[in-house]
């Protein structure tokens, strides 16, 4: 009985870590970008359309600086990032901004 509540805890815990992974990852551009572009990033697709990209399959890897710093490479810098719930900050989009497409 102790194993079945165990195994039956440790999927509940893997299923709320697997929720939390698949939040979006959206980034707020600087500037528009003209037309589409589904550039990958931090090892997710985004979809960008005028001022906004979003990743609704994000990996470990989108919503940190490496992503942040990947997207912007390929749209121009951003003005946020991240998760709602766990957004880049002020001194992380600096940084991230540094790699950004001129």
């Amino acid at each position: 009985m102790k194993l079945q509540t165990t195994l039956a805890a440790a999927a509940a815990i893997l299923s709320i870590a697997s929720a939390a992974a698949a939040e979006p990852v959206v980034a707020k551009l600087q500037a528009s970008i003209t037309g589409a572009m589904k550039p990958v990033a931090g090892g997710a697709v985004f979809e960008c359309l005028g001022d906004v990209c979003a990743s609704r399959a994000p990996s470990a890897d989108t919503g940190a600086l490496r992503g942040c710093r990947e997207l912007a490479r390929q749209v121009g810098a951003v003005s946020t990032f991240g998760a709602a719930s766990k957004p880049l900050s002020a001194d992380q989009l600096a940084v991230c901004n540094e790699s950004a497409r001129k």
